[in-house]
């Protein structure tokens, strides 16, 4: 646990997260991370702490390498696909960092150059002849992840690179037992090859120190420790892969991903120190000083940043990690993430595209549990996060305060901070500080929701509804104070909800600094009586159980999707087949081929279209619900099949009159795509 004194600091502080693969979109797992290494940092820079955020895309090795087989792309065709669909992502999450970067951009090869020539010179990297696995069927030598085999400490079934299956070890190269290809499953053959090491084992005594002194959590320590004590064996450095930062001394090897990987972050930070026109700043934090690191990380990379990294940072001369904070793994639906098995969230498709705050998510994510622990997502659960804590408890405290200062007042009404509740935010200001100390942001959370929890109860004993009528002085000092106190709570909840932070200090009518750029200690400053009052709108929105539904399903769907095609069985038909219909019965619809002249959104509808359709003679309006899957300019235009003899309904406060008709995608339960009919004339009838 880290001593009260290590946050604020005077030092300045620089914020990493892992890598994430530039191999595809960006699911629930990425966020187990990314959220809290956000929150940490909007924590800091409320305490008024020099600190900065950087992160980028992994774009080497060979995760990278299988999507761009699967995919028919060169691996830098995938990553630039993928890096711009996580570097648009994470904004949209209210995630922010002063530079994210790639491993593959100028300034991480040439970092990562100069890195691994210095150990070199020191003696560091060595070579020696080793047997790798080599696929006869499919032609060349299968490193990392092109293999799997017999993990040679536990026994589990393993990926080339890592007991992903069991004990979650970093396998040396040649060490797999039973190795087999990965991309045909055919039995591999040993070939002799020089590669190069790093010499981890001289780096044992540094690194047993460094894990004792290291801040962060016990998780991330304790792991690497176990390891130590079992001895290091020396790191081999290089693969046989035309994909990578070449070695610089055998242009016919590159370097292993998780030597530039980490590189990323200094080279990340070089960027950034570009950009602001201070090109030594990245200095103050990589060179040794008084600049402290901060490591965000999953559970699974614990041994590459708590034993490789430092030991490379040592061997080259740079400064070491001041703290690692290792993350719980994640659970879908009380199972362990697994994409291949259909237990993953992805965040644009299943979330955000449906019109979900991503507020919300951040919330979820570091309240749920501790920082150290497995957290389980599960739609039910965020659905009870969010409308008993943060509409029936947070949301309703503020809404009620503005309300009532807006209908009796409009206004702020004169009045005096009550000393009581000036004790509590005073209270909540020091847990939050060891909250922040501790790594621990559930708590940090859990302080902030007892602190609306008061304002709660402070509110119900004044009973102002009741007051004003007899004294309205005397409840506007209960209002003032209410307000106050939502004042206070937007500022604390900046950190995790900046989204609603804005809107809540909006509300309150301030103007001239953000909620972003106050400090923890404007939690103490009142509002300003007098200042006008616009009516108030809720902040938060409650989870509707048909939109819990919907979430539910598409889970469900693609765990089953996924069961089917592990069996190798056809895939699962969620919706059975109705009850038979006579032919006659089927000879009574009508379907045509119908253009879609106009399309726009229905306000306050996430999934709902109004679409005006040519069927050839005549014009027809009609809603659909695919809203949440299109854009009104994708579908505008488009020529399709329509159901045009059914009767006319209501949705949405629209008379439908037709329906397009759309199928579901293949393997991917809730994704509609309509029936096209490209260059079909208007009105032609469909047999």
């Amino acid at each position: 646990m880290a001593e009260l004194s290590n946050y604020p600091t005077k030092d300045p502080v620089l914020v990493t997260c892992g890598l994430p693969y530039a191999s595809g979109p960006m699911h629930i797992g990425h966020l187990r991370t990314y959220v809290p290494a956000d929150v940490f940092v909007r924590l800091l820079k409320k305490m008024g702490v020099d600190a900065t955020f950087v992160c980028g895309s992994d774009t080497h090795g060979t995760p990278v390498l299988v999507a761009a087989e699967a995919e028919g792309l060169t691996p830098k065709e995938t990553y630039q696909k993928y890096h711009k669909i996580l570097k648009d992502t994470f904004p949209k999450l209210n995630i922010f960092f002063d530079n994210y970067g790639t491993t593959d951009d100028k300034e991480n090869i040439e970092r990562t150059t100069q890195i691994v020539t210095t150990l070199l010179d020191n003696g560091h990297i060595y070579p020696k002849e080793i047997e790798t696995p080599f696929c006869d069927t499919c032609g060349r030598s299968q490193p990392d992840r092109f293999v799997r085999g017999t993990c040679p400490y536990c026994g589990a079934d393993a990926r080339g690179d890592e007991c992903d299956q069991g004990c979650g070890r970093y396998i040396e190269p040649g060490l797999i037992l039973d190795p087999r290809c990965a991309v045909c499953g055919n039995p591999t053959r040993p070939i002799t090859r020089t590669h190069y090491f790093l010499k981890l084992s001289a780096f044992e005594s540094f690194v047993e120190k460094f894990l004792n002194e290291v801040d962060g959590t016990k998780n991330a320590k304790n792991f690497a420790l176990g390891w130590v004590k079992e001895g290091l064996r020396d790191w081999c450095i290089t693969r046989d892969l035309d994909w990578g930062v070449r070695f610089p001394v055998d242009e016919s090897l590159v370097l292993y991903v998780w030597v530039d990987a980490p590189i990323g972050y200094m080279s990340s930070t070089e960027q950034w120190a570009k950009r602001i026109g201070k090109r030594n700043e990245w200095e103050k934090y990589w060179k040794p000083g008084d600049g402290r690191l901060v490591h965000f990380i999953g559970l699974d990379i614990v041994q590459h940043h708590c034993i490789f990294w430092p030991a490379m940072l040592k061997g080259s001369g740079y400064n070491l990690p001041f703290a690692i904070v290792a993350s719980g793994m994640l659970k879908v639906e009380g199972h362990n993430f697994s994409r291949g098995r259909g237990y993953v969230v992805w965040i644009l498709k299943d979330y955000l595209d449906r019109g979900l705050d991503p507020d919300y998510l951040r919330y979820y994510m570091v309240s749920y549990t501790s920082q150290t622990k497995d957290l389980d997502f599960s739609w039910d659960a965020f659905a009870d996060k969010v409308n008993i804590e943060l509409v029936g408890t947070l949301g309703n405290f503020i809404y009620r305060g503005l309300h009532f200062a807006h209908k009796n007042y409009g206004e702020i009404p004169e009045g005096k901070l009550d000393p009581e509740l000036k004790k509590e935010i005073e209270a909540s200001l020091k847990t939050i500080a060891e909250g922040v100390n501790e790594y621990e942001l559930k708590k940090v959370a859990d302080e902030v929701m007892r602190l609306a929890s008061v304002g709660n109860n402070y509110f119900q004993s004044n009973q102002p509804w009741s007051l004003v009528k007899t004294d309205k002085k005397k409840a506007g000092q209960v209002i003032f104070n209410a307000l106050a106190l939502s004042k206070a709570l937007a500022v604390l909840i900046e950190p995790f909800m900046p989204g609603v932070a804005e809107k809540v200090w909006g509300q309150l009518g301030f103007e001239a600094k953000t909620v972003h750029d106050v400090h923890f200690e404007d939690a103490l400053s009142p509002p300003k009586a007098g200042t006008k009052l616009k009516k108030p709108k809720p902040v938060i929105s409650k989870i509707e159980d048909e939109q819990l539904v919907e979430l539910r399903r598409i889970i469900k769907e693609r765990v089953l999707a996924a069961e089917a095609r592990q069996k190798g069985g056809p895939k699962p038909k969620m919706t059975p087949i109705k009850e038979t219909i006579s032919y006659e019965d089927f000879q009574k619809i009508d379907l045509r081929a119908g253009k879609i002249l106009k399309c726009e959104k229905v306000e306050g509808k996430d999934r709902l279209l109004k679409i005006e359709v040519d069927i050839g003679s005549e014009k027809r309006t009609m809603a659909t619900g695919l809203g949440h899957l299109y854009k009104p300019e994708e579908l505008q235009g488009l020529t399709a099949l329509f159901l045009v003899n059914l009767e006319p309904k209501k949705v949405g406060g629209i008379e439908s009159n037709g329906m397009i008709l759309a199928v579901e995608k293949a393997g991917n339960p809730g994704e509609w795509v309509p029936v096209r009919l490209d260059g079909v004339p208007p009105g032609s009838k469909a047999a």
